[in-house]
Order: C-alpha cells, then structure tokens, then sequence
C-alpha cells in the first residue's frame, strides 16, 4: 500500500515539475516579447528566470546560448551573484565569425569564445540608469595581464560599448541580475580598441595615424602583439590642444612628423604591462623613444617629463588584450623633442595643466608676450591652479582688475635665470614694483627648509627650464607683500613680531598693512633684529619682553615707524626725521640713526620693498 502511494506521490511531482517547466518558458517568452514592445525597458522576470534561462528561452539568442554551452559558462549565469550581461543576438554573432573568418562557432578556440563571453559579463546589476560615460570592469581577460578587461562606456547617444557595440533594449531585469541586448559582440579589446572608443583620445588617433609611416604603423602595432605589453601614457585632446598652443601651431598637421614620433614614442612602454599599482614613487621607466620617465606618487599619480613640468595620471589602468592605458592631461616631451621646439615660459604654463589658470592670468595682462620673449631671461615662480583657486576665493581670474593682477604676477617673476641650487636665505627683488615708481618690490627667500617666499609659498617642483629662463612651480600665490609681511616672514625679526603683536599693545599689524594710498601709508620701518632686542633687554636689565610695560613698549615700537612716507636708504638725507613716538637723527653718509638718549644704531639691511612702504634692518633698538 505504502509502495503504491510512493509511486503516486512521484507521478504527482513529476508532472508538477513539468507543469513548472512549461510555465517558466511560458512566462519568460511573454517577457521577451513585453521587452521587444517596451521601449522602457526595466520589465520584471517572474521569480527563477536567470540569465542562462532567459537566453536558453528565446530563439534569437541560440548562438549565444550555445556558446555559453560550449565555454562552460551557463552555470556560472544561472548561479549564485548578479551580474550584468550585454547580450549579442545571432545576428551579431554571425557577423562577428564572418569578421573574423570562422565558418562556425565550433571553429572558435574554447579559451578565447570563454574570454570573449567574460568580456560582455560585468559583475553586479547594472541599469541603464547606472550607466555613464567612462571605462567599467568585465570579467574577461587578455593575454597581457592577469587582470579584468576594461570597457568604455559612452552614454553620449544611448549606450555604446567599446565603441563597437550598441545596446538596443536595455534593462531586461532577471533573477540574478540585468540583461542589456546588445547588436555587436564586443570582441576583446587592445589598446588601439579602446584609444578609438574614446572620444577624448580622437587627438591622439590623428597624431599616431599622422606619425605612421613605411617603417611603423603605429595603429597597427598598438593593435598587435609584436613587442607587447605595451604600456600607454594616453594624452587627452585638452592635452594636444594646450600643445598647440604652446607651440603657436593651428593643428597636427604643422608639427614635422620626425617629431611627432618622437613625442609618441615617448608615451609607450614596451614589454610590460604596469598598472597604476606597479608605479613607484621616484621610480623611472624607460620609453619607446630611450628616454626615461619619472613617477612622482606624491599628491597623487604624476609623471615628470623631460621638461621637468608634470602631468596628472586623471585615468588608470584601462586594461586590454595587450596591454594597459592611462589617460594623461599633458603632453610628455622627451628632450629631444625639447632640443627641438624649446618651449618659453609662456609655451610650459600653456602646456601644462596645472597651470592653466597661470597661463589664462598671463594672457589677461599680456605677460604671454613678455614670458615668451627669447632675447631675455627670467625666472618665474609659478602658482598651481589650487593655488590661484585659494588665493581667488571661489572668484575666477576674470574679476581681478588687470591692473592689480599684472603687479601679482609680475610679483612671482625675477630677472635672470636662477635655479633652486643657486637660491639661498636672502631678500631678492621682483618685477612689481611700489606704487607707480620703478622700485622693485623685494622677496623674501627661505632656504632653511626647502625654499619658502615671503613665508607663504613653497617651491614644490624646482628647475623646469624653458628657452627663456627657469620655472619653480609653488604651492600658494605670493601676494603683494606689506610691511609686516617680511616682518612675519624673516625669523630674524622675530622679537619685533612678538613686541608688535603682544595683547596689551594697540593693533600694530591692521595698522601696517594699509594699503598705499590710504592713510597713514606708507610707511619707513626701522626694524630691530633680534641680535638687537637682546641686547636691549641686557641694556634695560629685563629678563624678557614681557618685563617691559605696555606703555613703554607702545612708545619704544611707534619710533620705528616715519608714517606717510616711502623712504628708501638712496632718499636718506643728514638730520632730523619725525617718527610715530618722536624725533629720530638720521645721518646718510655712515647710515647710522641717533635716537633722543643719543644711543646710534646701524642700518645693516636696507631697501625692503613692501606694496605699502619700505623697510630697513638696523643693529639697536630706537629709546624715545
């Protein structure tokens, strides 16, 4: 009895299951045809329809159902995960054997049809809405790396794959993910592939097609095995157009091929497939060309060129069949390349990213045309674009009177050529100058610790030469300085900082830092060194500064400072000078000042030009 009902029971379940079965496929078939007439896409598959039973269930997908058969891959979409599938349909597959002259798909080798298939997978549900322009992960791989293949995703005009394949019904939701119907397959990309898939790379394709000749198609080698992996520095057309520009030139076609395959072999590695984590801070490598470049990680991924200006690694590995790309925002320049189009100062801000705004500044005030002057020589400490952007304020370089503007870039620019091994702790002086006079303003240079100007702004990459003279790009714009200024940064007047800023004194600081023009600027500061305030303190029998009371030091520190004047060691005359605190005796001739107690003091340090006056070291502290 029990037997009988057993076999029952079995009879029961198998024709349940085979009920199940059939309306399965009946409902997967009513989803294809609601997706073909669903220009929406994003219909939902009943409970239990994957991506392997959704392609096993539709006629138009029995090629790729087969392959994915013949790859052993049916399991792995009808399993556990979600994944993304852009599914080709027969059509596109038998394009693609004809393509690539197979007369069936048994003819394709099983590694490379499971490869080929990987590389339409990508990991996770991705909806058309998810996706945007730029470069995904499959899950196939090339011959070059043990890493996953890179897509490029373009959403320009619908959905575009490798620049070859289009999706044409999106969103098909099933069980463990997302199917998107695709009218191509995506074969496995190489780096030509994916330099022609990105439209940001058109630049690039026009200058390896200009630079190919009888002995190298550069197309075809990067499309090939010969000689790879190939690793590419890929500049973006913002980068070849800032070349151009540099260069004075109106397109491509104006640069002499020898030296545009110079330029290009300088962007490709060969025989190595180095991915972004392979770099090495410091580290070098060398090119096509037999030039070497070098990896600063410091602050993000940068390579410095011949130039020594450097250029922002803005995409990484971009992985392909034969090798790895990286997208660039600077055109690299070997030093041949250099020997021969010898950039000005004008030309490398034009050409390198992070000085664009330098260059955009340069061209407002007409500097272009000083800085790219060949006749002469200059040395230009140059602010990054994060530079400007603080300074700015969230303003653009368009709202700063040219007038002001020019005297802050003229600001950062010395005469002659002066490289960071010649620099040391001292004033210099640069082409702004005060007011509307021929004096120069100066610079206070700090070698103590790198270089540092003014106490602002670091020198963060030195000695990029130019044609005309030397760059040292920096950290921070060097704005027009005032008095307390190089008070603050020179540490040899620290003490007299400390006197100016104490609380119980009036405030010293808003006071010196009027502007020129406004009342009570300029100024003439007599600055006390701190060799000078300690002998003061011996002098007065104190033991600190803090010994002195607030009146005292209020009267000793207002006569240091001669108020509405610029006063500079060559307009020094013999006899007496009203200070803020009282009368001081100046004598020209041996540069001494004589203060009421008959106590001389040495100008030792003259001529410290500020925007709003000038200042003078001297060896003794002025007593009213």
């Amino acid at each position: 009895m029990f037997n009988n009902c057993h076999i029952c029971v079995n009879k029961k379940n198998t024709t349940m299951k085979k009920l199940n079965q059939i309306f399965a496929i009946i409902c997967v078939a009513l989803l294809f045809a609601s997706c073909s007439n669903d220009d929406d896409g994003g219909t939902p598959t009943p409970e239990g329809v994957t991506i392997s039973d959704f392609v096993a269930s539709n006629e138009d997908y029995s090629s790729l159902a087969a392959a994915l058969d013949a790859a052993g891959l049916t399991a792995t979409l009808a399993g556990q995960g979600e994944f993304t599938v852009f599914a080709p349909n027969n059509a596109a597959f038998s394009a693609f054997l004809s393509d690539n002259g197979f007369a069936a798909l048994g003819d394709v080798p099983v590694d490379a049809l499971r490869e080929i298939l990987l590389n339409h997978v990508v990991t996770g549900t991705n909806l058309s809405s998810d996706l945007t322009t730029g470069y995904i992960t499959s899950l196939g791989k090339g011959a070059s790396s043990s890493e996953n293949l890179s897509l490029f995703i373009n959403t320009a005009s619908g959905v575009e794959i490798n620049g070859v394949s289009e999706v044409t019904l999106a969103d098909i939701a099933v069980d463990n993910g997302v199917i998107h119907a695709v009218d191509a397959v995506i074969g496995i990309p190489n780096i030509t592939t994916q330099a022609l898939a990105n439209p940001q790379f058109s630049i690039l394709v026009d200058a390896l097609i200009a630079a190919s000749d009888s002995n190298t198609n550069y197309v075809d080698l990067l499309s090939g095995t010969a000689a790879s992996p190939f690793t590419v520095f890929a500049p973006t057309n913002d980068s070849f157009v800032s070349l151009l520009a540099a260069l004075g030139l109106s397109s491509l076609n104006d640069i002499p091929q020898d030296l545009l395959q110079i330029v290009l072999n300088y962007h490709v590695i060969a025989g190595a497939n180095v991915r972004a984590e392979d770099l090495v801070n410091g580290g070098t490598a060398t090119t096509f060309q037999g030039e070497n470049l070098t990896f600063d990680l410091t602050g993000g991924a940068k390579i410095i060129d011949a130039t020594g200006a450097p250029s922002n690694i803005i995409v990484t590995n971009v992985q392909t069949d034969n090798g790895v790309v990286h997208a660039i925002d600077k055109v690299l320049l070997p030093q041949a390349a250099i020997d021969i189009v010898d950039p000005t100062i004008t030309g490398l801000a034009m050409m390198t990213p992070d000085l664009s705004i330098l260059a955009e500044a340069l061209q407002i005030t007409g500097l272009d045309a000083v800085l790219d002057d060949r006749n002469a020589e200059f040395t230009v400490f140059a602010p990054t674009n994060e530079a400007f952007n603080s300074f700015l304020g969230g303003a653009s370089i368009n709202d700063v009177p040219v007038i002001a503007l020019t005297q802050v870039i003229l600001n950062h620019a010395l005469t002659g050529i002066a490289l960071s091994s010649s620099l040391s702790t001292s004033y210099t002086t640069t082409l702004a100058t005060f007011g509307n006079t021929d004096n120069n303003l100066s610079l206070y240079i700090n070698t103590d610790s790198g270089v540092t100007l003014n106490g602002v702004s670091d020198v963060v990459a030195p000695d990029i030469l130019a044609a005309n003279g030397v760059v040292h790009v920096v950290d921070a714009v060097i704005d027009l300085p005032t008095v307390v200024t190089f008070a603050v940064a020179d540490p040899t007047f620290s003490n007299l900082v400390a006197a100016l800023t104490r609380p119980d004194q009036p405030d010293f600081v808003s006071v010196l830092t009027t502007p020129n023009g406004t009342s009570p600027a300029p100024f003439t500061v007599f600055a006390p060194t701190d060799t000078a305030f300690g002998d003061l303190l011996v002098e007065l029998g104190v033991g600190g500064l803090g010994d002195i009371d607030g009146p005292t030091l209020t009267a000793v520190l207002n006569m240091h400072v001669i108020a509405e004047a610029n006063v500079r060691a060559e307009d020094l005359v013999d006899g007496t000078v009203t200070t803020l605190g009282g009368d001081i005796t100046i004598d020209a001739t041996n540069a001494t000042i004589t203060d009421p107690n008959g106590r001389v003091s040495n100008i030792i340090v003259v001529n410290v030009q500020a925007a709003n006056g000038v200042i003078h070291a001297i060896d003794k502290v002025i007593l009213p």
